[in-house]
């Protein structure tokens, strides 16, 4: 077997939102007062459980239940998912949750007084290629009001969590939108300090993803670690 002796590299500082956010109220109640503790990993954690596409089986459009459209502006989302040198990361399962065209997700917990849509299933799951590519299909989301601030509504975006060999290696980022004036107001988004990684954040659209007549197409590239990752949350 061949070790890989590339050393690991550090995250550039700023580049990962911190735990505690005061403009992002709730990391004030559930950010850590003392230092965390580093457990250490056993096989458990290491090995398993694996996850495969006949284990879980992929759910690639959003748009589409039981041949029904949804409402809304139907986009196409491609990437790669990729270690810190560039290389892909093939087989690893990527989980998508969204609100719906009006800014409301299909969960009991949204009290929001947007409409429902039956026929979005506001949630999918796509693996990764021997290239580390993935696609789905779904719905442009919506903003929402939530309760940070007075007036505070989230832009849009995709909650999109991967999975490693085991859950210690469960990663959740969200994937934004090139040119959304919310961006600059969100606590959320605004939580990583350096810049050029918050921009990392924001998909990128592409002409040669949309479908002509049917969906338009964005790329939005995931990079798991090293001075270039994509930045996860806390």
């Amino acid at each position: 077997m061949m070790i890989d002796t590339t050393p690991f590299r550090a995250l550039t500082p700023d580049t990962q939102p911190p735990y505690l956010a005061p403009e992002y109220r709730s990391t004030v109640l559930r950010s850590p007062r003392s230092a965390p503790v580093a457990i250490p990993q056993t096989i458990t954690e290491l090995t398993g459980p694996v996850f495969t596409a006949p284990q879980f089986p992929p759910t690639d459009n959003l748009a589409l239940t039981d041949g029904r459209e949804a409402l809304g502006e139907r986009i196409i989302v491609t990437g790669r998912v990729l270690d810190e040198d560039g290389k892909p990361v093939p087989h690893s399962m990527i989980e998508i949750w969204q609100a719906n065209a009006a800014g409301r997700y299909a969960h009991p917990g949204d009290t929001h007084d947007a409409p429902l849509d039956p026929n979005f299933r506001g949630s999918g799951r796509v693996f990764t290629d021997q290239n580390g590519a993935y696609r789905f299909v779904t719905i442009k989301p919506g903003a929402y009001p939530w309760g940070n601030h007075h007036n505070a509504w989230r832009p849009n975006h995709i909650h999109v969590s991967l999975f490693g060999p085991g859950f210690a290696t469960r990663l959740i980022t969200q994937m934004y939108f090139p040119g959304d004036p919310l961006l600059d107001l969100d606590p959320i988004f605004l939580a990583t300090p350096d810049a050029d990684a918050r921009n990392r954040l924001i998909a990128a659209f592409d002409i040669g993803v949309t479908e002509p007549g049917r969906a338009l197409g964005y790329h939005f590239d995931i990079v798991l670690r090293g001075r270039h990752a994509t930045p996860m949350e806390n």
